[in-house]
C-alpha cells in the first residue's frame, strides 16, 4: 500500500525524469547510490519513466573545503535541470561554526518546501510477530519555528554572565498551508485504505488529523499554530469526513509510545515534528528505515530521516532502506504511485523475511547486500 501524500506534482506525463542526487555527508554517500540502483531497476516503457541522474554538491564536508555548504551551482541545477531530488544526510556540528548553516534547511527555504512528510509504518517480521502495529503519517511544518535560526548572545549586566536568545516564528500563512496538506493526506490515505479489507488495516476508523502544540504555555505562538490549523477544517466542507483532535506535545510523546495505534495523521510545528518523527522511528526498528520528503507546490526532495552517522560511514553498514523508501516517496509525489508501490512492496518483503538486515535492525548484512535483496524482490 502506498503512503499517498497529496496531489502529485505536474510530472506524471514525463517519460524521462532528471533526479538531482545530493549525497552530502557521511553515510549519505552510501545510501543515495543504493536508492539510485533501485530507481534504475524499475521497469521502463509504457507509463513508466526512465531516469537521468545528476550528482550535485552540498554539506558540511563541502563547506570545510570550499567555505559554503550550499553552492549556487547546486541551486541552479535543481531549479533549472531537475524534476526532483534525493538528499542523503548532513553533518551539522553541534557547536557554532562561523559561516556555516545547514544546507538542507537552506534548500527547504530556497525551494519553498514547506512541509516535511514522514510516514512511520511497521512491517511485522515473520521472526517477531509481537511488534506493535504502527501506521502514522507525520507532517512537519518545514520553514519556521526555531529553525529560522535567529539567535543572539548577550552579557547580562546584572550578573556579568552570558545569556542566549532565540526568536521563534509562527505565521498564519505557513500554519494554514501545512495544515491543509495534512488534511489532504488524511483524505488520500483513507481512499487507499478502502481497497484493503478492514481486518488488515492498522487504522480502522475515520481519517483523523491530530494537531500537536504547547499552547498551554506558548499561548501566542503555539496558540496561533493551533487556531490556524483548526481553521482549515472549520472553513472547508471537503474535510467534514476527517476527524480532528489535539495533543499537547509532551503528552503526545507519552501516547506515541504507549498507544501508537491512536494516531493517523499528525501535524506539528517544525521542532516538535522533528523530535516526534525521530522518536517514532524507535517504534519500527530504526531511524534507518524511516523515509521523508520535503514537499512544496512545485518541487520535492526525498530525504531519509536519519543523520550522517559518522561512526559507521564508509563501512558498508548503513541501512539503505530509509533512502530507498524516500525514493519511493519522491516518485509518489511526482505522480508515479504504481512505481512507488513496487519499491515499498519490495522493501516490505525483505523486512518481513528478516534474513537480510543491517546491524541497526539486529542483522549482519551490508548496505549492498540489503540493496541487492530489495533489487531481487523487485
Amino acid at each position: 500500500m502506498t503512503h499517498v501524500i497529496r496531489r502529485s506534482l505536474t510530472t506524471k506525463s514525463l517519460k524521462k525524469l532528471t533526479i538531482g542526487l545530493i549525497p552530502a555527508d557521511g553515510i549519505g554517500r552510501e545510501v543515495i547510490p543504493a536508492a539510485q540502483q533501485i530507481l534504475e531497476a524499475l521497469p521502463t516503457g509504457a507509463d513508466n519513466p526512465s531516469f537521468n541522474f545528476i550528482y550535485i554538491d552540498a554539506g558540511f564536508e563541502y563547506f570545510q573545503k570550499h567555505g559554503t555548504a550550499l553552492p549556487e551551482k547546486t541551486l541552479d541545477i535543481l531549479k533549472n535541470e531537475c524534476n526532483g531530488a534525493l538528499f542523503g544526510a548532513v553533518s551539522s556540528p553541534s557547536h557554532k561554526v562561523a559561516g556555516y548553516s545547514s544546507p538542507i534547511v537552506a534548500l527547504r527555504k530556497h525551494l519553498d518546501l514547506y512541509a516535511n512528510v514522514r510516514p512511520v509504518k511497521s512491517v511485522i517480521s515473520d521472526k517477531d510477530p509481537s511488534q506493535k502495529p504502527v501506521d502514522i503519517l507525520i507532517v512537519r511544518e518545514n520553514t519556521e519555528c526555531l529553525y529560522v535560526k535567529q539567535e543572539r548572545q548577550l552579557i547580562d549586566e546584572s550578573t556579568g554572565l552570558k545569556v542566549a536568545w532565540a526568536d521563534r516564528k509562527i505565521s498564519e500563512y505557513a500554519s494554514k498551508r501545512c495544515g491543509k496538506m495534512a488534511f489532504e493526506m488524511a483524505l488520500g490515505r483513507d481512499k487507499l485504505r478502502q481497497s484493503v479489507p478492514l481486518e488488515q488495516r492498522i487504522w480502522k476508523s475515520k481519517p483523523k488529523v491530530t494537531i500537536i502544540h504547547k499552547s498551554n504555555v506558548l499561548s501566542i505562538t503555539d496558540g496561533l499554530w493551533r487556531e490556524s490549523v483548526r481553521s482549515v477544517k472549520e472553513n472547508e466542507h471537503k474535510y467534514d469526513g476527517v476527524d480532528m483532535d489535539e495533543q499537547i506535545v509532551d503528552s503526545m510523546v507519552y501516547r506515541l509510545f504507549r498507544e501508537p495505534q491512536a494516531f493517523d495523521v499528525v501535524v506539528a510545528p517544525n521542532l516538535y515534528g522533528d523530535i516526534i518523527s525521530d522518536g517514532a522511528a524507535a517504534l519500527v526498528g530504526s531511524l534507518g528505515v524511516v523515509p521523508g520528503a520535503n514537499v512544496g507546490d512545485n518541487f520535492v526532495i526525498g530525504e531519509p530521516v536519519h543523520g550522517s552517522a559518522p561512526d559507521i560511514a564508509g563501512q558498508n553498514k548503513a541501512n539503505p532502506i530509509a533512502a530507498i523508501r524516500s525514493a519511493g516517496l519522491l516518485l509518489e509525489h511526482m505522480g508515479y504511485s504504481e512505481q512507488a508501490s513496487k519499491i515499498y512492496n519490495a522493501v516490505d518483503s525483505v523486512m518481513r523475511k528478516g534474513n537480510i538486515l543491517t546491524p541497526d535492525l539486529g542483522g549482519s548484512s551490508t548496505t549492498q547486500q540489503v540493496t541487492d535483496a530489495i533489487l531481487k524482490a523487485l
